[in-house]
């Protein structure tokens, strides 16, 4: 019997990776081309090229832009100046009301049995959860969805690992359900919706996400109430402080979020052309 549940989750994951379209992984690669270290590095490369084809005048335009470009985006300003609209949009909740769902939003995980969970788990994902654990210490009643799939290099799903994470900071295994096939924050808010029923939720993401993610939950005919977290942003932020790559990564997560604030209004435009 223990074989046959094997394959049975083996036959179960794989059916979830056919099921995730073509189009999600074409965006998530659009947007990995989009992004300003690959800009950057595509600009030297075409630089380098120019050099090597002894056009001087070209190769220094191509190289002296694609340095100014990753300054620009490795400046802390420029990080803060991107992420700030996407953070503040919503506070902090610091004390919850009484709900009967939190509903914890996936993030990345890279499962190794050799490793305890919060080194499989990247620091985003452990900061949703602690979020999440706070929040439910404050209400114990409430149920906790977490979700996430396995994608495509991972046997086990990101829901799983959180749900593991759960159990070790004290959440009662009862009181956790898992979304495991949900690819991206739109099949999630719809999952949410099949959970809940319209009853009252709580939604934990990155703060920089949140806004993106209140859309998709409004768009499924919800209104949870929002708990960012994982804020990237911080009060003031010196002009003089140097360069670093922790703000080209800062960068990075904004310009991916603006990009999927486009994709998902270019989506919702064209759904409701259709419908109406």
């Amino acid at each position: 019997m223990a074989s046959d549940g094997t394959c049975a989750e083996r036959n179960a994951r794989s059916r979830s990776v056919i099921n995730v379209s073509i189009g999600f992984y074409l965006k998530k690669f659009v947007a990995f081309l989009m992004m300003p270290f690959t800009l950057g590095m595509a600009g030297m490369a075409i630089g380098g090229y120019q050099l090597w084809r002894h056009r001087y005048k070209k190769a220094k335009y191509w190289i002296a832009a694609s340095f100014l470009w990753l300054a620009v985006f490795s400046y802390p300003p420029t990080a803060k100046l991107l992420l700030a609209p996407l953070e503040h949009r919503y506070e902090t909740l610091e004390k919850p009301p009484q709900v009967a769902y939190i509903y914890l939003l996936g993030s990345e995980h890279f499962s190794d049995p050799n490793l305890p969970i919060t080194s499989q788990l990247t620091p985003e994902a452990v900061v949703r959860m602690s979020e999440a654990v706070r929040l439910y210490r404050q209400i114990p009643n409430a149920t906790v969805i977490v979700s996430g799939y396995e994608g495509l290099h991972d046997k086990v799903s990101h829901a799983r690992m959180q749900h593991r994470f759960a159990v070790a900071m004290g959440i009662p295994v009862h009181k956790i359900v898992l979304v495991e096939d949900a690819a991206d924050t739109e099949e999630e808010a719809y999952a949410a919706k099949r959970i809940t029923r319209g009853k009252s939720t709580i939604l934990v993401t990155s703060a920089y996400h949140m806004p993106r993610a209140m859309r998709w939950f409004r768009e499924a005919g919800l209104t949870p109430l929002p708990a960012p977290t994982y804020h990237l942003t911080h009060v003031s932020t010196p002009l003089w402080i140097c360069f670093s790559p922790e703000a080209l990564r800062e960068s990075a997560i904004a310009m991916h979020e603006y990009l999927g604030i486009v994709w998902q209004r270019l989506k919702l435009f064209l759904r409701h052309t259709d419908i109406a």
